[in-house]
């Protein structure tokens, strides 16, 4: 029963970030032309907004002819995770969480691959951020932080109790009276 539950969490997550994600890029779609961009806020413009863009590659505008190679690994990685997550009984609160996410992001930028011509609509831009994304995007990189976090502190939780054993180890037994 424990899995099946864990199977939900994922499922809530993954579908949550999945209709964000195309619910967000069809609004863009049809309401942006190619290149298009929208801040009714005009102070906030040179620092964000909204860009109708695609992209074949992946982050960053890398390998942009690599939209066949992308929709295939997006295939693989989903299975991997629907997979690893079955033993998700005994992973972290982050970890399932993140994993959650990456889903998400991964089935938002398939889905766009498989219906697009293996296009993903982008539509996010910071100024200071080389590249427009998109909310599965963001799914993904919150996720890979998430699983980084978690590894740091799980780490450092280690590192702690490695000390106090090592420090346990070196008090000499008290005297005998």
């Amino acid at each position: 029963m424990l899995k099946v539950r864990n199977y939900i969490l994922l499922a809530i997550l993954a579908g949550t970030v999945l209709i964000l994600d195309q619910t967000t890029k069809e609004l863009v779609r049809t309401q942006l032309a190619l290149g298009e961009i929208w801040m009714p806020i005009e102070a906030i413009r040179p620092h964000m907004h909204i860009v109708h863009w695609t992209n074949t590659g992946a982050a960053f505008g890398m390998f942009q002819q690599g939209g066949m190679v992308f929709t295939i690994l997006a295939v693989i990685v989903s299975g991997a995770i629907i997979w690893y997550y079955r033993d998700s009984d005994t992973a972290s609160w982050p970890v399932r969480i993140a994993l959650g996410l990456q889903l998400g992001g991964a089935l938002g930028n398939l889905t766009d691959r498989l219906l697009q011509g293996t296009e993903v609509t982008d539509f996010i831009w910071f100024g200071f951020f080389p590249a427009v994304f998109n909310v599965a995007d963001g799914a993904i990189s919150l996720g890979v932080a998430l699983l980084m976090l978690d590894i740091l502190l799980e780490y450092l939780h280690n590192r702690k109790k490695s000390a106090a054993a090592a420090a346990a180890a070196a008090v000499p037994p008290p005297e005998k009276a």
